[in-house]
């Protein structure tokens, strides 16, 4: 099997590519149109700079080379939702070339590396849509123009589980850069899935299927699988496959054929008069390149050899910005690197899906957490009674977060661990006496009455009493 995608993300800048038209999701149809996107005639376009930025960002973070001078040309098409009767784009010189993304999949109980090699990224408008309702199909204009950067690979995918992978990755990474929301129930992200068999051994591709439009993760690598077993049956029995444009119908897992697919020709390209060049100077690339931030796949790595964390912990904190940032604060203020991790996967995160709010909005901060860890590392009190205040800093996040508060609400409670050894000393040999037929049974050789021993000296000190010191003193009454 062999795949390729041309991925298509929509930009968050406030304006369209060409036009002053606000660019946003949601907005009553045809309220965010004007003479340029309704194509009246004699209106000119201008590139909005802010485009050229992000498509420079995103190919700085596949390691693209950029094209100094750039150039748009139209393609020409006729849909009812594209009021020019044609798309600007960049056909033959797009501004990045090259590049490849990089990422990590579980596979059994460990993560594989993958890395799928980038053709170009280019610019481009988006088309309107259209509303398919039992009157007729009527048309919403305020996606026209919208800024797309369409990345395409090569055909060097080779699984349905490796193609969503890379798709997922690449949301990540436009999120990490701030491009865009890659939200792709609302269009922001979606691809065309290019999927085509060959013989084993062999160097020539076989006949190529496109699916348009996925707009869901999963839904690309179930169309993926239902078109590699589809292709490979009209083979086996002899058959031949045309090159033909398909959609995916959620509903039942397969794909239906739409059009045979059009070539090139079809789309008569040719330079774009209306657009002046765009030059991208060495000095912008450069200041471009010093605000990208580390991306999820280095942070992957470096939260497992440098931070020590868990593959699965490293990786759930490097799907989302916000996550590492809070992550790298946090452990700014405490060296217990694996314990806050431990606290964000474990704890957090599903607190935070209860209360369906992120990082950002949660009422612990990274200062008050690494507070929290401290202390449960330095034996002051126990992970349960972790809980307990993690709880109450929720419930209390307006009254601050200084650690004499923290250890305050901790010590009005009575859940600060008693560590002085003369006082569990006298706890013990309470519960010792109290037990005199157990002890002679431990020693004796039934060792597992030490946690008898030890929940005893618990319940009598009201919790209070450190674990490990009970622990200790228990061990050495009973040598």
């Amino acid at each position: 099997m062999v795949i390729g995608l041309e991925v298509h993300c929509q930009l968050n800048t406030k304006s369209k590519i060409f036009a002053a038209d606000h660019n946003s999701f949601g907005a009553e149809p045809n309220t965010h149109i004007g003479v340029l996107t309704l194509a009246h005639p004699g209106v000119l376009p201008r590139t909005n700079r802010e485009v050229v930025d992000s498509a420079v960002k995103l190919g700085l973070a596949f390691g693209s080379t950029i094209n100094r001078m750039n150039y748009f040309d139209r393609k020409n098409y006729f849909y009812p939702d594209l009021p020019k009767g044609y798309q600007v784009t960049q056909d033959s010189r797009p501004v990045c070339v090259g590049g490849s993304v990089r990422f990590v999949l579980k596979e059994s109980r460990s993560y594989r590396e993958h890395e799928v090699k980038v053709h170009h990224i280019h610019m481009e408008e988006d088309a309107g849509k259209s509303v398919h309702t039992a009157d007729g199909t009527l048309l919403d204009y305020n996606r026209a123009g919208a800024p797309l950067l369409e990345i395409v690979s090569y055909p060097c995918i080779s699984s349905p589980e490796e193609a969503a992978g890379y798709l997922a990755e690449i949301r990540r990474i436009v999120r990490f850069l701030g491009i865009s929301d890659g939200n792709m129930e609302e269009g922001s992200l979606r691809a065309d899935l290019n999927v085509s068999l060959k013989p084993k051994g062999s160097e020539v591709l076989g006949t190529k299927v496109e699916i348009k439009n996925m707009n869901s993760i999963r839904f690309l690598q179930r169309a993926a699988e239902f078109e590699i077993r589809r292709q490979a049956g009209v083979l086996q029995a002899g058959g031949q496959l045309i090159q033909e444009t398909r959609t995916f119908i959620p509903e039942t897992g397969e794909t239906e054929s739409m059009r045979v697919k059009e070539t090139a020709n079809d789309y008569r390209y040719f330079p774009e008069s209306d657009l002046a060049p765009v030059q991208i100077s060495e000095e912008k690339i450069e200041a471009l390149k010093a605000g990208i931030p580390a991306l999820p796949y280095t942070l992957f790595h470096t939260f497992v050899s440098q931070y020590g964390l868990s593959e699965d912990n490293a990786y759930v904190l490097s799907e989302e910005k916000e996550l590492s940032d809070y992550f790298l604060e946090t452990i700014r203020h405490t060296p217990h690197c694996k314990p806050v991790s431990n606290w964000m996967v474990s704890y957090m995160r599903g607190d935070m899906n209860e209360r369906g709010i992120g990082i950002n909005d949660y009422p612990v901060r990274p200062g008050q957490l690494a507070e929290l860890v401290n202390a449960i590392e330095d034996g002051k009190f126990s992970h349960s009674v972790g809980q307990k205040l993690m709880v109450l800093l929720v419930e209390n996040s307006g009254n601050g977060g200084s650690q004499a508060n923290l250890m305050a609400l901790a010590e009005s409670k009575g859940w600060v661990l008693n560590q002085d050894t003369s006082r569990i000393t006298e706890w013990v040999e309470e519960v010792l006496v109290r037990n005199k037929s157990k002890v002679e049974e431990f020693k004796k050789g039934k060792k597992g009455l030490l946690g008898m021993f030890v929940g005893e000296v618990m319940k009598l000190s009201g919790g209070s009493a450190d674990p490990k010191e009970v622990n200790k003193v228990i061990m050495e009454k009973l040598k």
